[in-house]
């Protein structure tokens, strides 16, 4: 599976045994625990089919069986991030001790094989503080070329400005913020459940666009022009949207519809296309992909695996026939990561 390019998957997931722990912990101990935790964590946790059982063993895994199967797929890198819900399902103090214990469990495990893995830093937006610190730590101390922040934090969204110092010190830094799915919050979450609706079918393409398009019209990259956020996904839907939010969201603030909306400077897609990365991971589907690229330009989308979740080889195959040119070819497998993650 030789090619004239690295092939990087950047949307690739680990989780610390003692968050593991920590999820059981919840799940059995707390009767308000939430339950889009219960669902995901209920299952891949503890359900005995060998989809659920590979998936929890090679998440914990930041050695030979992760880079085995890298090489059995082609991989050369993986960018790895903490899984969802990572940190933001606990209280501050609990979601403080396992960013850094994540951090430093990565930190390791990148120094150990550098040619192969790059890390991504976790941070507990509960104490917005703190998380900005970890995120300086990770990028100046451990080496990370990014932050991972897996969608709401105990319900709650990156919109609201007591979370801004977060962007802040990611844009101070020059370092992309990777906004990851999540069940949908404790709100929006029953009718998910109800029917099965509530993981990466659906309920995570929903929640985290949602999230996402909240933090444009928040202005959060107007205050903060050169932060870079990316979805994987293929953008969670949103590039396929693009021209219907730009008309509405003109048309409501035209007329004052909504008193907390403010005038942009630029459109939700002008946003989309400067401040927004898109990667696959999961939809190795040459219409879809070629469709991202079309509107959101060929620099800005990135190939990934969505490593465990979606370990299958045969769809890096299906990533490579998609037809395009070689010289975008390697952007999309190579170069537009080596920039955006500065490797």
């Amino acid at each position: 599976m030789t090619a004239p390019y690295k092939r990087i998957a950047t949307e690739e997931a680990f989780a610390p045994p003692e968050m593991v722990q920590a999820y059981f912990d919840l799940i059995d101990k707390d009767p308000h625990v939430d339950p889009g935790l219960k669902s995901a964590w209920g299952y891949f946790g503890r359900n005995p089919s060998p989809r659920a059982l590979a998936i929890r063993e090679r998440l914990q895994d930041l050695g030979a069986r992760r880079i085995a199967d890298m090489d059995a797929a082609g991989i050369d890198r993986q960018i790895i991030a903490l899984t969802s819900p990572g940190t933001q399902i606990f209280n501050a103090d609990v979601g403080r001790h396992m960013a850094v214990l994540a951090n430093d469990q990565l930190a390791a495990a990148v120094a150990r094989h550098p040619d192969r893995f790059t890390g991504l830093a976790a941070i507990a937006p509960q104490d917005p503080a703190h998380a900005a610190r970890e995120i300086e730590r990770g990028v100046n101390k451990l080496g990370f070329r990014g932050v991972i922040i897996n969608s709401h934090t105990n319900d709650e969204y990156l919109d609201d400005a007591k979370f801004w110092p977060i962007f802040e010190a990611a844009e101070a830094l020059g370092t992309p913020v990777y906004l990851h799915p999540n069940t949908p919050s404790r709100p929006m979450i029953a009718p998910f459940l109800a029917r099965g609706l509530e993981m990466a079918i659906y309920g995570f393409q929903v929640e985290t666009g949602f999230h996402a398009l909240s933090l444009i019209v928040a202005g959060v990259f107007d205050r903060f022009p050169k932060l870079q956020l990316i979805l994987g996904h293929l953008g969670e839907a949103l590039p396929f949207w693009m021209y219907r939010i730009d008309h509405m969201h003109a048309a409501s603030v035209g007329s004052g519809r909504y008193k907390n909306w403010i005038k942009l400077d630029k459109s939700p897609s002008e946003t989309m296309r400067e401040n927004f990365h898109i990667t696959t991971s999961g939809m190795p589907w040459a219409p879809a992909i070629r469709f991202v690229q079309e509107v959101m330009g060929e620099d800005r989308v990135l190939y990934a695996m969505d490593y465990p979740y979606q370990y299958v080889p045969a769809e890096v195959t299906m990533s490579e026939q998609v037809p395009m040119s070689d010289a975008t070819r390697v952007k999309f497998f190579q170069s537009n990561a080596e920039k955006l993650f500065k490797l």
